[in-house]
């Protein structure tokens, strides 16, 4: 029985990741082992690249993992939003060892913003996503500083956004991926019309 409810409460963790919750205090530790979470230790610490305007004041950061389709969904619903915000995508290593290979692969590629468009193109059409022959060690040291600085927030799942409110300077945290119309709603840009 114990086990059981386990199961239930792992696969009602899963799936309210999936379906982009939101929340202020993160899901994966228990709040008394968890850090609070902090843009400027994000911002220190962790390793991504940057899409969007560089102009922007907005900045939400992104930890994603490159073999979560849910990860790929949320890529394509922020193309829309790049415009008003600058995101971050930081990859992270929780599925499996292709998980931190192609993430260095990612962070390594001259432009990784097509890189992430080639990888997310092979996955769609099932060819294993980007290559990631010849990844050096540093990149790989990289996604695995990213998974242990999200780890230590507490985040239950993939992706997870972050971001400060416009209006009250509130961190906020977002699990899972969600259509364009959610995302720019619950970061407070405009939809796209």
């Amino acid at each position: 029985m114990k086990r059981r409810l386990m199961l239930t409460a792992a696969a009602s963790a899963t799936l309210l990741a999936a379906c982009g919750k939101e929340t202020a205090t993160p899901a994966g530790k228990p709040a008394a082992e968890a850090k609070p979470v902090s843009i400027d230790t994000i911002t220190a610490q962790a390793k991504g690249f940057s899409v969007g305007s560089s102009m922007a004041s907005r900045v939400v950061y992104v930890f994603f993992d490159a073999q979560c389709p849910h990860c790929a969904a949320l890529w394509d619903a922020s193309r829309p939003l790049r415009s008003q915000a600058r995101f971050v995508w930081i990859p992270v290593g929780l599925i499996n060892e292709k998980s931190f290979a192609q993430g260095a692969a990612i962070l390594g590629a001259p432009d990784p913003a097509a890189a992430m468009d080639q990888h997310e193109a092979a996955l769609r059409a099932q060819q294993g996503g980007i290559s990631a022959m010849g990844v050096a060690d540093a990149g790989r040291d990289a996604v695995k500083r990213n998974t242990d600085l999200m780890n230590s927030f507490g985040f239950g799942g993939v992706p997870t956004t972050v971001s400060k409110d416009p209006q009250t300077g509130e961190v906020k945290t977002m699990e899972g991926s969600m259509p364009t119309a959610t995302l720019a709603k619950r970061l407070g840009l405009n939809a796209p019309g």
